[in-house]
């Protein structure tokens, strides 16, 4: 879908003193600065022509006065006075016509000028005035009305992604094409949100982010520019352009617009500055398990986000049927530094960063023990890898505790495992669990378990998958069954019968076992 924005044409930037003296009317009068050549940057609001010598009194700031100064002639006083109420008015320059009253530049005024560092300049050719304000006032007023256009096409497009279900990155990749510099969405501790913007801009943005924002503070510095994301009474948040280029005046429109988007995206969506945080963490981890992006170039996000990331320790664990709420709630509560998002297959990813000299074994325990009172369950179990000393190592972890975690996924009802479970406690269900897409071993589970695939036969599969994960304990296949010990007999033998084979040879009954568990990690 196109948008208003992505057709939008560049609002002109803002005239400065310097563009009015490029402009080839007034170069035909042969402009010269004699005072204040340091501040020819200044905006130019307005041009107003004025012969008056309290001229002061009827300026607001940043105009530029044309004069001919026919009635300052013969009046030091009155020359200098003429220069000091533009200079508290808060003018942007004074053009002076040399003529008849001022043959040549006057010597009290070009010093007055200089020390109040007002831009003073003389026109050594005849000019007409007009020419010059026709000039700039429609400049300006192109650049007034393009504003004002700009304002409605942003407020249009984004209020339309809204109403469509954007989601909020949708919203900032249209703020940051139309800004043309990364934006970036944080809370108020600085902690990075959301990020838009072309990857490498963003990322050179990020790698110093926390000393960088604030050392910008309130400042609209080298095009940062700020507008407050606040509702109901209280602000939770900004949005930063990084790096505009345009004028502030239009970067602040286009800052105030992408706000008043969030902080309406916030509201109709029932969302909340944590879910931001939630889907921030989420990005990144999605990122790092998925390996699309190498982790070196994550660096700089893990870092905006808050996650300690320097002569660190960190440690992947995977939770399977948790909330992302209740175990970041439990990271708060233990003190520990750490990203929680859930991931694409349902399983909730925590990344704890851990200070060198902390033991990640016991911390991983307590932080079960914790979650174990919080969820009110003492059969949660965790998921996870060896601790990772090296940034970009830390991909291979999160997917080996998923791994670990898709291997108990189906066998904690049943196992004896611990509260943390690491990839020496899943043994050969790890093992098949990695090789469950290959075709060989699919159809070795076809050939093996062929006679209970259909109809009754999942019955017997049920009571089968649990006499093998307890070792062949008849007692306590019957007991978890709820089965007498001779109802459990005739099933079994059942079972045998159906798959041609004696579950009392130890061969045959682990080829049964391994077939079941590659059955189980192809169906999960």
């Amino acid at each position: 879908m196109t948008t208003a924005l992505e057709t939008w044409e560049p609002v002109e930037p803002t005239l400065s003193v310097r563009q009015v003296l490029t402009l080839e009317r007034v170069l035909a009068g042969e402009p010269e600065v004699v005072a204040g050549a340091s501040q020819l940057d200044r905006t130019v609001r307005w041009v107003h022509v004025a012969e008056a010598a309290d001229v002061g009194v009827m300026l607001s700031g940043g105009e530029m006065v044309l004069t001919t100064g026919v009635l300052l002639a013969g009046d030091e006083g009155a020359q200098a006075e003429y220069i000091q109420s533009l200079h508290r008015a808060e003018a942007a320059a004074v053009v002076l016509g040399l003529g008849r009253a001022f043959p040549a530049p006057p010597d009290v005024m070009r010093r007055a000028a200089e020390r109040c560092g007002l831009p003073m300049v003389v026109l050594h050719r005849p000019f007409p005035f007009a020419e010059l304000t026709e000039e700039v006032q429609s400049r300006l007023v192109r650049r007034k009305f393009a504003a004002v256009s700009l304002s409605e096409a942003v407020r249009t497009a984004l209020t339309g992604l809204i109403t469509a279900g954007a989601p909020l990155q949708r919203l900032l990749d249209e703020v940051a094409q139309h800004s043309g510099c990364p934006v970036v969405v944080t809370n108020l501790a600085h902690r990075v949100l959301a990020t838009a913007g072309e990857r490498p801009a963003v990322d050179d943005v990020l790698r110093d982010w926390e000393r960088i924002a604030r050392q910008a503070g309130g400042n609209e510095v080298d095009g940062w520019i700020r507008a407050e994301l606040a509702g109901r009474g209280e602000r939770w948040g900004r949005i930063t352009l990084c790096g505009y280029r345009g004028d502030t005046a239009t970067g602040r429109l286009l800052a105030d617009r992408a706000a008043e988007a969030l902080v309406l995206h916030r509201m109709l969506g029932g969302n909340s500055a944590h879910t931001w945080e939630e889907q921030s963490a989420q990005s990144l981890l999605t990122d790092l398990v998925s390996g699309v992006v190498p982790a070196r170039q994550l660096l700089p996000r893990a870092r905006a986000a808050g996650l300690p990331v320097n002569r660190r320790s960190f440690v992947p664990l995977v939770v399977r049927d948790g909330e992302p709420a209740q175990l970041d709630r439990v990271l708060r509560m233990l003190g520990l530094s750490g990203l929680v998002a859930e991931l694409a297959d349902g399983a909730v990813a925590v990344l704890l960063s851990l200070a060198r000299d902390q033991d990640a074994t016991a911390l991983a325990a307590h932080f079960v023990a914790r979650l174990r009172t919080e969820s009110g369950s003492s059969k949660a179990v965790v998921a996870a890898a060896d601790e990772r000393t090296v940034w970009d190592d830390v991909p291979a972890g999160l997917r080996e505790a998923q791994h670990v975690a898709d291997a108990v996924a189906d066998s904690s009802a049943v196992l004896d495992l611990p509260a943390v479970v690491r990839l020496k406690d899943v043994h050969l269900r790890g093992l098949i669990r990695l090789l469950r897409d290959d075709p060989h071993v699919q159809s070795f589970a076809e050939r093996e378990l062929d006679g209970l695939l259909c109809g009754a036969g999942e019955d017997l599969l049920a009571v089968l998958r649990t006499y093998l994960a307890t070792g062949r304990n008849k007692s306590r296949t019957a007991q978890l069954h709820h089965v007498s010990r001779p109802a459990l007999y005739r099933r079994l033998e059942a079972i045998q019968g159906r798959l041609g084979v004696d579950l009392d040879d130890f061969e045959q009954a682990a080829s049964v076992h391994i077939a079941l568990l590659a059955h189980d990690a192809q169906q999960g």
